[in-house]
C-alpha cells in the first residue's frame, strides 16, 4: 500500500484523561514540541505518558493511527513495541529468580537440554544483556530470520554455526538469546512464556489492552506500522511479523498508559522487589570489567547524574526510567524510523530541567529550529552559542546522525551533507560519523570528498564493510 500524505495537515492533539495531570503550561510545551516532531519525522500517530512520583501525570494522543480511514489516535490505540518487549522478559527472568528456580550466573544447560556443545557453558546473565557470543538467528542486514526459509529450520541451521566470540567477550545484540529465554521461561514456570508474562506482568499490573501478537491476529484497536519509502515523504504499511518462539525477543502490543500502569507497578513492588528491581537495572560487565551497554534486558542509556534505563523497539516505540527522579517518559508511535527514544529526554527536562546540560535532545531541537528559520550554513557557530550560553549539552552523534538521514531521505542534499559534516568534526574518531558524511557526499554528487571520509571511516574501523563496499564501487577515485 502506498500513501502520499502530508501528515502535518491531519495532526490532531486527542487530550485524554489522566490520573493526574501535569501543569497546563507544561502540556501544552510538550505538545507543542511533540507536534513539531511529527512533523518533522512524518509521524502519522503518537502517544506519550508522564509518570511522575506514582501517578501519571500527562496522557495525550496526537495524529492518525489508521491512515485510509483517518482513525485518529485516542487513549485506547494499541501500538506494537518490537525489541522493548526484552524489558518483559527481563523482568519474567527475574520473577523465576525470586522464586528460587533460576540462578543467573547458572550455564542455560541446567535449564535446556540438547544444545550445541558450545552453547552450553553460557550463563542466563549473558543472554539477557547481549553478551554470550552465540550466533544470530536474525540476519542483521535484512532482518530475516536466517538463513532457511522456514522457522524450524532456521533453529536447526543456527544451532550448527559457529560461536561468534566467547561469552562475556564483548556486546553483539542478538535475537537468539532472547529465544532462549523464552524457552527457559517455558521451562521453569510449566507454562509458555506468553501466558506467564501475561498473568504476572499484564495482569498484576492492570494492563487491559496489552497483548502478544503481530499482522496474522486480531488485536483491537491495533494502529497499523507505517514507514518512510526512500523518498522520505511517502508512507508504506510495514507488516509485522513476530513468530511465536521469538516473542520472547518482541511481539507485545501496547498503549501509552499501559505502559504507564507497569512502570508504576514494577516501581511499587508490586511486580519485583526493591532488591530484584535494582539487580534488574544493574548495568552488565564484560570479561574484562568493563562496562556492557545493557542491564538484565534492560537498555542502560546513562548511569550518573539522572540515570536512566529503558526500553526501545523498532525505532518507533520507547520508554525511559529515571529511577532516581521519580520520573518515567513512553513514547509510541506508528511509524518505523520515528526514534522517539531521541524525544524522551527532552519530554523528561520539562520536568527535570537540569537534564538538559546532560542530555544533547535538546540542543538537537534548538539547532534543529534554529536551521529550519535561518538556513544550515552556520550550525557550528550557533551550536557554540547554543551551549556556551544556556549551559546544555552538546547533541548526541545518534541524534544528529539521525537528523541528517531525515534530511537525505527527503531529498534534502545540502542540508543534510550539513547536518552530517557537524556530526563528523563533532565526533572525529566516529568511523560512522565519516561513514555517513561519505554517504551524503555521494548523493551530493561528490566522489572524491566521498572516497576521502570513506577511507577515513575504514582509518578507524577496518572491519566497516559498508565502506569497503563502497570504495569498490567509487574505484578508481
Amino acid at each position: 500500500m502506498k500513501t502520499i500524505l502530508n501528515v502535518a495537515v491531519v495532526v490532531i492533539a486527542v487530550l485524554c484523561g489522566a490520573h493526574a495531570r501535569a501543569e497546563p503550561s507544561i502540556a501544552d510545551d510538550i505538545g507543542q514540541y511533540l507536534r513539531s516532531e511529527m512533523r518533522d519525522r512524518h509521524i502519522p500517530g503518537l502517544q506519550v505518558a508522564v509518570v511522575k512520583g506514582g501517578k501519571i501525570v500527562m496522557l495525550k494522543s496526537y495524529g492518525v493511527a489508521e491512515l485510509p480511514h483517518a482513525v485518529p489516535v485516542t487513549q485506547r490505540s494499541v501500538f506494537s513495541i518490537n525489541s522493548a518487549t526484552k524489558s518483559f522478559t527481563g523482568v519474567a527472568i527475574m520473577q523465576l529468580v525470586e522464586q528460587g528456580k533460576l540462578d543467573l550466573s547458572a550455564p542455560i544447560s541446567r535449564y535446556l537440554t540438547d544444545l550445541p556443545a558450545p552453547w552450553q557453558a553460557v550463563t542466563v546473565t549473558r543472554l539477557l544483556n547481549h553478551t554470550s557470543g552465540l550466533p544470530d538467528i536474525v540476519s542483521q542486514q535484512t532482518w530475516q530470520v536466517a538463513p532457511a526459509s522456514n522457522w524450524d529450520s532456521a533453529w536447526r541451521q543456527v544451532q550448527t554455526m559457529p560461536v561468534d566470540f566467547a561469552p562475556g567477550e564483548r556486546f553483539s545484540y542478538n535475537q537468539t538469546n532472547y529465544l532462549l529465554l523464552g524457552k527457559i521461561i517455558d521451562a521453569l514456570s510449566g507454562q509458555p512464556f506468553t501466558r506467564f508474562i501475561s498473568q504476572r506482568q499484564f495482569n498484576a499490573a492492570g494492563m487491559r489492552q496489552t497483548s502478544f501478537g503481530d499482522l496474522q491476529d486480531v488485536i483491537p484497536n491495533k494502529a497499523p506500522s507505517y514507514r518512510l519509502d526512500a523518498d522520505g515523504k511517502t508512507l508504506k504499511l510495514m507488516v509485522d511479523d513476530f513468530p511465536g518462539f521469538l516473542r520472547a525477543g518482541a511481539g507485545i502490543n501496547t498503549s501509552a498508559e499501559d505502559l504507564a500502569h507497569w512502570i508504576i507497578a514494577l516501581q511499587k513492588g508490586q511486580l519485583l522487589s526493591p532488591a530484584g528491581l535494582a539487580q534488574l537495572w544493574r548495568r552488565g560487565q564484560l570479561s574484562d570489567g568493563k562496562a556492557a551497554p545493557w542491564a538484565l534486558g534492560w537498555p542502560v542509556i546513562r548511569d550518573k547524574e539522572y540515570r536512566t534505563v529503558g526500553g526501545m523497539g523498532g525505532t518507533r516505540s520507547a520508554f525511559y526510567i529515571y529511577p532516581e527522579d521519580d520520573l518515567a517518559v513512553v513514547i509510541l508511535t506508528n511509524l518505523a524510523g520515528a526514534a522517539p527514544e531521541q524525544m524522551i529526554d527532552v519530554v523528561a527536562g520539562y520536568f527535570l530541567p537540569g537534564l538538559k546540560k546532560v542530555s544533547g535532545g535538546y540542543a538537537t531541537y534548538r539547532l534543529r529550529r534554529y536551521a529550519q528559520a535561518n538556513g544550515y550554513a552556520r550550525l557550528d557557530e550557533q551550536l557554540a552559542t547554543l551551549t556556551q550560553r544556556s549551559g546544555i549539552a552538546r547533541p548526541s552523534e545518534g541524534e544528529l546522525n539521525a537528523w541528517g538521514y531525515q534530511l537525505l531521505g527527503a531529498g534534502r542534499i545540502a542540508p543534510a551533507v550539513a547536518v552530517l559534516g557537524l556530526t563528523a568534526r563533532l565526533y572525529p574518531q566516529s568511523f560512522n560519523a565519516h561513514d555517513s558524511l561519505a554517504e551524503g557526499y555521494e548523493a551530493a554528487g561528490e566522489p572524491v570528498l566521498a572516497a576521502q571520509h570513506y577511507r577515513r571511516s575504514l582509518e578507524l574501523n577496518a572491519k566497516n564493510t559498508h565502506a569497503i563496499d563502497r570504495l569498490r564501487a567509487l574505484a578508481p577515485i
